[in-house]
């Protein structure tokens, strides 16, 4: 036999034998939860779609299924994953809201640390503004703002979309106005309301807000439905609307600056919040300006200053170098679609946040079973399953935990990304799945 001839056999006995791999593979993910159920790789409303799905057990080191875990998917929402666990390793146990050093005239020199619960409604406690609020002349600096308000390839005409909240240096009030529900439109905070065309033609309560996309100028138009109160995200590249704000609401002198605040010992910290109490909102309703905005507090703190693009770059390179395939990584909050991740990847994630924190503390911050965006799902499974989910149009994932009958404490992923079938068929053929693996492994 020659050369040649004998590189074909080889070239014919690996194509048989990955053909051999492959069915195997497809053998054993192809699980029924009853005789009468369709698997999940058979779905119909899977047809055409991309799917990859892993199941990994920690403790033995090994996947249980694992079906096109190393191809990239858009992961939409679980992204929010990697921020939690960036979130949990770099911003301590309370968020930093403000680093200020007093002069010797009294006036306050002060970098904003990009918290995003500044006079947010979710929390009561306020210790940023009361500190604030007692000072005459606030010198407040943007030297370290090195980002823009809205991420890489997000879809730009959802900007009036109160989950699309632009980033800011500074967020207040969570970077929206609240159009009450009342037969005339009123804005929260009243700053707004000057800037609100009243629609002098609207009658009985039957309008709605619409807002310019590159201005704060809002109005009042007629409708079909009677106005029922919304939250519009406010334009945050108006570079006088935060100073404005700040004064119209502390009745005190904010001035902008330009230059950086040096952290000598002489600066002091004013921390806000318990770090989990955000992340348990952000994970629970996946709030997209919480995820962005703690991002930019890990850039801040490693960095000096806030660069989204910056901060992923350095963690690539550090802290998730681990990975086994390199994601496309752009935002905080999964609203891009340039975003790629692999189930493997994720479920490295997850098996290393168990590695370095509580499992008290995780499943604290996770939603499971009937709760946070997982309320409609697992119902009968609370306290088995703490999971991430993610939607785009014609993307779903989901990724976290699950806890077998046996005991046993499982990592998974769930990608599904070019679908056009029906989003909750597709969520229930996962649902079924996982339930199939809880019960049996």
């Amino acid at each position: 036999m020659n050369f040649t001839n004998s590189l074909l056999v080889i070239f014919v006995c690996f194509v048989l034998l990955s053909c051999h791999t492959q069915q195997k593979i497809q053998s054993n993910i192809r699980l029924n939860h009853s005789a009468n159920q369709d698997t999940l790789l058979a779905s119909p409303d899977l047809n055409g779609a991309h799917i990859g799905f892993v199941v990994y057990d920690p403790s033995n080191k090994k996947f249980l299924y694992n079906y096109q875990g190393d191809k990239y998917f858009i992961p939409a929402s679980n992204i929010k994953i990697v921020t939690c666990y960036t979130a949990m390793k770099f911003l301590g146990d309370s968020l930093l809201g403000l680093r200020y050093v007093v002069k010797p005239d009294s006036t306050v020199e002060v970098e904003a640390n990009g918290d995003p619960t500044f006079l947010h409604p979710d929390f009561i406690n306020q210790p940023a503004y009361n500190f604030l609020k007692k000072q005459k002349t606030i010198l407040l600096t943007d030297d370290n703002w090195k980002s823009k308000g809205w991420g890489m390839g997000w879809s730009w005409d959802d900007y009036e979309s109160d989950y699309m909240a632009q980033r800011s240096i500074m967020p207040i009030y969570g970077n929206v106005v609240h159009f009450n529900k009342y037969s005339r439109p009123t804005t929260a905070p009243l700053y707004f309301q000057k800037l609100l065309d009243n629609g002098a033609g609207i009658n009985n309560g039957m309008f709605e807000i619409k807002r310019d996309i590159g201005a704060n100028r809002f109005s009042a138009v007629p409708s079909t439905t009677i106005f029922g109160g919304e939250d519009i995200p406010f334009y945050t590249g108006d570079q006088e609307l935060l100073i404005n704000l700040l004064e119209d609401t502390l009745h005190n002198k904010v001035l902008p600056v330009h230059f950086k605040i040096d952290r000598y010992p002489d600066v002091v910290k004013i921390y806000t919040q318990p770090t989990d109490s955000m992340l348990k909102i952000m994970m629970h309703r996946s709030d997209n300006f919480f995820a962005e905005q703690s991002l930019l507090m890990v850039s801040n703190e490693l960095l000096a200053e806030m660069s989204t693009s910056k901060i992923i770059d350095s963690l690539l390179k550090t802290t998730f170098s681990f990975l086994p395939q390199k994601p496309k990584w752009v935002d905080g909050s999964g609203l891009s679609r340039y975003n790629l991740f692999t189930p493997e990847d994720f479920v490295a994630i997850l098996n290393k946040m168990k590695e370095d924190f509580a499992w008290e503390r995780i499943t604290n911050i996770l939603a499971s079973g009937g709760s946070g965006t997982l309320g409609n799902y697992y119902k009968n499974s609370a306290g088995k399953i703490y999971a991430k989910t993610g939607s785009l149009s014609n993307n779903v994932a989901l990724s976290g935990y699950i806890i077998t009958k046996a005991g046993n404490n499982l990592t998974f992923s769930v990608l599904v990304s070019n679908y056009t079938g029906n989003n909750s068929n597709i969520r229930r053929s996962v649902e079924r799945f996982l339930n199939y693996v809880m019960d049996n492994q």
